[in-house]
């Protein structure tokens, strides 16, 4: 079955349909129009109202435009691809799961892509807060993201080629992987475990703590203080300049210059590092001073 440059418009107007091409369709206001639809192409579309794509199996999407009202967009869905297309509408992805995304651009990713399973996105652009939320098995190359608490509490994130500029981005998860790539937030990563970052950039303000198992290898942590802190399980290999480490509990850190090197023996042992830096500015052996982050 196949439709062509068409205009739908009422609630559920094509619920249910199965196999068939839509090319050229405006769905206009009307709650969702493609409701438990399964095996569709859709192409050169536009989509005006609520809730197009929820309960469906099998979507194969190009060259489509998800305008600001179709908000909470693709929910319960399985097996959507979508290229080459302008996603304006927030709370796009919730309980999705086998999602794939190249060429996209995502101009209010408020709340989107919560709770969702096997993301692949490339090549893609994407703006708002809360981005990723409890999501699992996440691939990433070439994609910009620009938002605030970025994949809060995901698993299994492997991530290349790309940028990130967020604050408190990665807080509790598991399993991360970032190679290539640029980080600009403060707060990074805190209450992660096992996160490793080859050949990346970063400053972040208190960035990188309460971690279990960090590993950097050829890293940049450009103006980052108060860095490591009760951090377990370190291997850091950085060629810059650290502002300020504060507390590790244990591993290894090797750094070219320390600006202050802040150690507690009430609250670490300092034993548990191995500390390879030919050039500390300050030394002080004991602070009580509490970082908490800002609103």
């Amino acid at each position: 079955m196949e439709y062509k440059n068409k205009y739908f418009a009422g609630e559920r107007i094509l619920y249910g349909l199965t196999d068939a091409i839509l090319d050229g369709i405006t769905f206009g206001s009307g709650e969702s129009p493609l409701k438990e639809a399964k095996n569709i192409r859709l192409k050169n579309s536009i989509f005006k109202w609520k809730y197009p794509l929820w309960y469906d199996e099998n979507v194969k999407v190009e060259n489509t435009t998800f305008e600001t009202m179709s908000r909470s967009g693709i929910w319960y869905t399985k097996n959507i691809s979508i290229k080459n297309s302008a996603l304006q509408a927030p709370k796009l992805f919730r309980r999705t799961s086998h999602i794939i995304l190249d060429n996209v651009h995502f101009a209010n990713a408020e709340e989107t892509m919560w709770t969702c399973n096997d993301i692949k996105i490339t090549n893609s652009q994407i703006n708002g807060d809360y981005f990723g939320k409890d999501s699992q098995n996440i691939y990433l190359d070439h994609v910009s993201i620009v938002g605030n608490y970025v994949f809060d509490g995901a698993e299994n994130i492997e991530v290349h080629n790309s940028t990130f500029i967020s604050k408190d981005a990665f807080w509790n998860c598991d399993n991360v992987t970032i190679y290539d790539s640029i980080i600009d937030g403060e707060y990074l990563a805190w209450n992660t475990n096992n996160i490793t970052l080859i050949n990346c950039k970063i400053e972040s303000d208190q960035g990188l703590n309460y971690i279990d198992h960090l590993e950097i290898k050829n890293g940049s942590l450009i103006h980052t203080d108060l860095a490591f802190e009760y951090v377990s399980n370190l291997d850091v290999e950085l060629n810059t300049k650290m502002d300020s480490i504060k507390n590790p509990i244990s591993g290894k850190i090797t750094v070219p210059e320390i600006g202050t090197l802040i150690i507690d023996p009430d609250k670490v042992d300092p034993s548990k590092t191995e500390l390879d830096c030919p050039k500390i500015g300050t030394k002080i052996v004991h602070s009580d001073t509490n970082q908490t982050p800002k609103d």
